[in-house]
């Protein structure tokens, strides 16, 4: 049985699980050392105060995960985030990422941000195809902005935009101050979107 739900400080173990090998194995993510336990349960905990971090959860594990975070620091950017999703290997292609990011997407427009970004190292063609199928339109490529597994690495950037450009838009609200009366809700309509 599937579920989505907010994740937690007690999920650490099991997002490590899945995120583990991309950062040991892969030049997907940048992350270099694998975090403790203890520091990714902080990380979920910082993260969730202004941005969702959401899992999906099948038979009691941990199959996937999303979350949104702070696309740059300066005060003019805090309308944008850039988003991130990670599937277990056991569970590639059930629908799970496509799940996790349209409830993910969701609460960040009712937060009120207008731009969501994915950065993905490149070469990734399932990543980009992937981002691509779900709205995402490609706008820029640093290159050689990162070196990882004895290579320097190219990014490419694409945005997502998910709310209106109005004059004098309100601040964001942050995740912990969003009335979340919505989410069993939405969870429940994107979970029955995955297969098996």
């Amino acid at each position: 049985m599937a579920i989505i739900r907010l994740a937690n400080e007690k999920d650490a173990a099991g997002i490590l699980d899945i995120y583990a090998p991309y950062i040991q194995n892969t030049s997907y993510t940048f992350e270099m050392e694998v975090p403790s336990i203890e520091a990714f349960s902080e990380r979920i905990n910082s993260y969730l105060i202004n941005w969702p971090w959401l899992v999906c959860e099948i038979n009691g594990k941990i199959a996937g995960y999303a979350y949104a975070t702070r696309y740059r620091e300066r005060v003019a950017y805090q309308w944008c985030t850039e988003s991130s999703v990670y599937i277990h290997d056991d569970h590639q292609k059930k629908g799970i990422a496509r799940a996790l990011y349209i409830a993910l997407f969701e609460i960040l427009k009712r937060q009120g941000f207008r731009n969501v970004y994915a950065v993905i190292n490149l070469p990734n063609d399932r990543s980009v195809a992937f981002h691509e199928s779900c709205g995402f339109t490609y706008f820029a490529t640093y290159e050689k902005v990162g070196y990882k597994l004895g290579k320097w690495k190219n990014v490419g950037w694409w945005q997502l935009i998910i709310n209106d450009y109005d004059d004098e838009p309100s601040a964001p609200i942050k995740f912990s101050a969003l009335n979340k009366d919505f989410l069993a809700g939405l969870f429940e309509r994107e979970v029955k979107n995955i297969k098996g």
